[in-house]
């Protein structure tokens, strides 16, 4: 991978800065290219030019899945990326016919396809994403490259303060900042500075805790095997503990192992089969594994905060600066809205800037109004399960929280048994439509007469599957 340092110099109206080169911010410059003259991005680490691990991204090693919502949007920035991936390895799988989940009311049927996942290792993600944003020559990469504050004023920012890898300070001149740097961003503290008022926070942290390992799947189950997922319910007051086995590029499994307080999984390499076969709500996830060959040591992880930060609400909103992806909001990631969420808000920042054209006044409020809506949609699924466990909130949930949480938890048991409202909820999930659609007087009507199936007893895996994963 190539870095081009430009020896002319551009009109910095011209120019736009993105700080952060993971998938938010390949995606956030891939929007901007075609508006600007140059897109540089600034990048703390050293990115590897081949698919591989890097310091400032340790949650790579943990599942990942990006749900159709989130591929559509990938696809409409970048053309034919979603081909790429296949052709490197990713999975498609449709949902729910390819998933095998037990949700608090019980096990979803595999129905018909609604919707889908693709499926791969982060690295060959953002690998992938970053070859093809990084082959345009409108877009630069700083890596090595620290942000260190914004310039400029309350009314608009002009650029921002880097530090190169020798230590050199110097001034990005830009008509336009994108903060897409992540779980880590200081771009509260740095508005702050410039006058502006504190923004709004919100913080559900449920405790969890995420225990991921990298296994070689049986033989005959390397190609076709669907995503296994045990879920907590939180109803029993108790830890909600819960397991996700996603098979990836090259017949690999990827297993994440969760608990909130009191239910946390261990870092031991000895305790991770144990935790899946004896401690999650069914054994599927830890028989499974019994015949799969592990590649991987753990990776142990306690970075799974719901933190939001409302700065589509400020009374007030500088020129030429936004936020977006985790930066702005950053979920537990156990429910997989993350990269869907980055895509999306990317998608945005391209779609109202083409509209109301880049130097239109009140442009970076546009913006960011616009990307809050994604993040709604997504915040609104991660807290309405989390913020139920003991500690998670200061005040414990709302009336609101608790009135949402008990139409949700009608709605699942429903999905459980009629196909029709499994879709609506998948429509949701993932973020092809959004909650509104829930709403609906016959989705109403539905959830009141509850699921027209029964329920089942086990998990629906085939007698193939079984058979291919050994387990008869």
């Amino acid at each position: 991978m190539s870095e081009r340092p430009r020896s002319d110099r551009p009109d910095p109206v011209r120019t736009a800065v993105v700080l952060g080169g993971s998938h938010t911010g390949m995606l956030a410059a891939s929007a901007l290219a075609g508006f600007a003259d140059r897109v540089v991005i600034v990048e703390r680490d050293v990115l590897p030019a081949v698919p591989g691990p890097r310091k400032g991204l340790p949650q790579a090693r943990h599942a990942h899945m990006l749900w159709s919502g989130g591929a559509r949007a990938v696809e409409a920035l970048l053309p034919g990326v979603t081909a790429e991936l296949r052709d490197a390895g990713a999975r498609r799988l449709p949902v729910t016919t390819d998933v095998v989940a037990l949700s608090a009311r019980g096990w979803f049927r595999r129905w018909p396809e609604s919707h889908h996942v693709i499926l791969a290792g982060r690295d060959l993600l953002d690998a992938t994403i970053r070859a093809r944003v990084l082959a345009d020559d409108r877009v630069e990469l700083l890596s090595g490259t620290e942000a260190l504050g914004l310039t400029g004023t309350a009314a608009a920012v002009t650029g921002v303060r880097v530090r190169d890898s020798g230590g050199t300070e110097h001034t990005l001149a830009a008509g336009l900042v994108v903060d897409a740097s992540g779980r880590g961003s200081q771009a509260s503290r740095w508005l702050t500075r410039l006058g502006l008022p504190e923004p709004r926070h919100r913080v559900v942290d449920s405790g969890l805790a995420y225990a991921s390992r990298l296994y070689l799947a049986p033989e005959n189950a390397r190609d076709g095997f669907p995503v296994v997922n045990v879920q907590p319910d939180p109803r029993g007051g108790g830890p909600g503990r819960a397991g996700f086995l996603l098979p990836i590029e090259d017949g690999r499994w990827i297993v994440t192992l969760s608990g909130t307080r009191g239910g946390e999984p261990s870092g031991r390499d000895d305790e991770f089969l144990p935790f899946a076969r004896d401690r999650l709500r069914h054994p599927v996830i830890g028989d499974l594994l019994e015949r799969a060959e592990p590649l991987s040591g753990v990776s142990f992880t306690r970075s799974t905060v719901n933190r939001r930060t409302f700065y589509e609400r400020m009374p007030a909103w500088p020129e030429n600066f936004t936020v977006l992806g985790d930066a702005l909001a950053a979920f537990n990631p156990v429910y997989g809205h993350g990269l869907a969420v980055a895509a999306q808000c990317a998608l945005a920042l391209r779609d109202v800037t083409r509209r109301h054209g880049r130097a239109a006044p009140g442009l970076a409020r546009r913006v960011q109004k616009a990307v809050a809506r994604p993040v709604a949609a997504a915040w609104d699924l991660a807290i309405g399960q989390d913020v139920f466990y003991p500690g998670a909130t200061e005040n414990g949930p709302t009336l609101r929280d608790r009135r949402v949480a008990a139409y949700v938890d009608r709605l699942m048991l429903t999905a459980t048994g009629n196909g029709r409202i499994a879709r609506r909820v998948t429509d949701v999930t993932s973020l092809e439509r959004r909650a509104e659609t829930l709403l609906t007087p016959g989705t109403l009507l539905a959830a009141a007469v509850g699921p027209l199936k029964p329920r089942l007893t086990g998990p629906p895996l085939t007698a193939e599957e079984r058979k291919a994963a050994g387990l008869t």
